[in-house]
């Protein structure tokens, strides 16, 4: 018999080495992305934006992918111009939007003529003003203007990111681990979150000189290395086509007639439709979760001098942090040895209990709410693997969606309760944080894999642009909803810390009892048109 031709797919090392590539991308491109969110505070406190100005710049990132159908573009690009081509354009992207961003919050814009011709212009959009979709609002700080106009661009790189990521997955673990793989990209690309949070409010408050606009840089410098792993799969993906004989291009061209098999399957819709429902329901709470700990938790600062209330103790609890995420991910691949698998499972308990610890002791609410990736980065590999070899995709995102249903009512009606007890609020903002958590990593491991099982192959580059633009109306809409509702919610409140979130966040559960109502619709829909949701993605031999 003759002997399998080997690729670098065919090895397991260069297939997880092309997906480490793609999720330290998307690591670093998820710093970005919540930059701001820990240190919304500092934001109305040096630079003037209100919750209104705060949440119309954070939906900003979305803008032009929904409105100006940039993602649907972006899908094109990448059916027709391959994997790496659209990788390493998104992080080019990506980057220039981020410095145009940073510039925005440095002391060198205020004063000069720029944020003067800001403050004179754009506030009036013709038609996105009657229709009230306008990134841009009459009496929006200049500084938030710009900034917008830097995230738009940025949006426009990290959602292409995100469907090139994906598309590169499917191609290098398609019949594989694909599940896992997608699973494992999402759990270390969220550690971007955590990142995020402990980081951020570090370099603002480096040194107790407070400058949002250090934050923001080294948001810049990470999305420079982003552009570097883009850059490094570009010639690793290229080798690989070279040893298959595969062509980026594809054979038979992308007709726009191509998106009408995609608009009318009912199985592809029910899943934007959770999609949209899901991340809605989360990532526009991740922008003002610290700010909704800070308002519900009464955070006492430790003593000037004290280890806790130095910069090096965010540090530390990084270190710790990369402990719980490292042996919890590793314990996943440690099948054969049951003694080491739960050996480091137990460092990573003892781990997550010592960060939980150090988070109180800050008395820090950033440094709270940094937990909410762990729990994901444990269990997420194991959903993923559960899925490829058992499969119930469709019964994972009922469970998730209840989840999301008690973390934000509980957010919203028992975390103010505890508002005297400081032990008590931490306790439970940690539990439900981690929950909020692991609901969230159902999604990457069980909605993500089941798309190729939607569409043909040669269109899953588009329909993942469809879902993904049509998620993006969502992260558009809601930190925006958020901002506006909390300051309706809230008048005459000045004070950043002390605002009442219940309204905003009983929005959020709304979001999540649609998820959990179209989730069941869609098992359903699975059993009667056999879809293959609930089917494993590895099929035995």
């Amino acid at each position: 018999m003759s002997e399998k031709i080997q690729t670098l797919r065919d090895s397991a090392a260069m297939r997880w080495t092309a997906l480490l590539l793609l999720a330290l991308g998307m690591f670093c491109s998820y710093i970005f992305m919540d930059i701001l969110s820990p240190i919304k505070d500092l934001m109305e406190s040096t630079r003037g934006w209100s919750s209104t100005a705060f949440g119309t710049e954070e939906s900003a990132e979305v803008f032009l992918n929904v409105f100006v159908f940039f993602l649907i573009f972006a899908g094109i690009i990448l059916d027709k111009m391959g994997v790496r081509f659209t990788a390493v354009l998104s992080g080019a992207v990506m980057l220039v939007g981020a410095i145009i961003k940073w510039y925005a919050v440095t002391d060198g814009f205020v004063g000069s003529g720029l944020e003067t011709w800001f403050n004179n212009h754009l506030n009036y959009i013709p038609l996105f003003d009657e229709l009230g979709v306008s990134p841009f609002y009459e009496g929006m700080p200049a500084s938030a203007k710009l900034a917008a106009c830097g995230f738009m661009l940025f949006g426009c790189g990290v959602e292409m990111a995100g469907i090139t990521v994906s598309r590169g997955i499917v191609k290098w673990f398609k019949g594989r681990e694909m599940a896992l793989a997608m699973g494992s990209e999402m759990a270390l690309a969220r550690l971007g979150v955590a990142t995020c949070m402990i980081f951020s409010p570090y370099f603002a408050k480096l040194g107790g000189n407070i400058s949002v606009s250090r934050a923001v840089a080294f948001g810049v410098v990470l999305m420079c290395i982003a552009l570097i792993m883009f850059i490094v799969y570009f010639f690793m993906d290229s080798k690989l086509d070279k040893q298959t004989g595969e062509a980026e291009e594809k054979d038979d061209p992308f007709k726009v007639s191509d998106i009408g098999k995609i608009l009318t399957n009912k199985g592809f819709w029910l899943v934007s439709l959770l999609c949209v429902l899901y991340y809605s329901a989360i990532f526009p709470f991740q922008k003002y979760a610290v700010n909704m700990l800070q308002c519900n938790i009464n955070f006492v600062e430790p003593a000037e001098g004290s280890f806790w209330a130095g910069d090096s103790v965010a540090i530390w609890q990084y270190i710790i942090m990369l402990v719980v995420a490292a042996t919890a991910f590793i314990s996943n691949f440690m099948k054969k040895s049951k003694s080491a698998k739960y050996g480091l499972l137990c460092v990573s308990i003892i781990a997550l209990i010592c960060y939980c610890y150090m988070g109180y002791m800050r008395q820090s609410a950033e440094s709270v709410f940094a937990v909410f990736p762990l729990l994901a980065v444990g269990i997420t590999p194991i959903l993923g693997n559960y899925v490829d070899h058992k499969g119930k995709a469709a019964s994972m995102l009922v469970l998730g969606s209840l989840l999301l249903i008690f973390c934000h009512l509980t957010f919203a009606f028992i975390l103010p309760m505890f508002k005297s007890s400081t032990v008590g609020g931490i306790i439970i903002a940690y539990v439900t944080i981690l929950v909020l958590g692991a609901s969230f990593s159902l999604v990457p491991a069980a909605l993500w894999p089941s798309v190729p099982k939607l569409v043909d192959s040669k269109i899953i580059g588009s329909a993942y642009a469809l879902i993904f633009w049509i998620q993006n109306i969502g992260l558009w809409l809601f930190p925006l909803a958020i901002g506006k509702v909390l300051d309706n919610t809230n008048p005459g409140v000045t004070d950043p810390t002390q605002y009442d979130y219940t309204w905003p966040l009983v929005m959020l559960a709304c979001l999540g009892i649609a998820a959990l109502l179209i989730g069941l619709y869609l098992k359903v829909v699975d059993r009667q048109k056999h879809l293959g949701l609930e089917e494993p993605n590895i099929k035995p031999e």
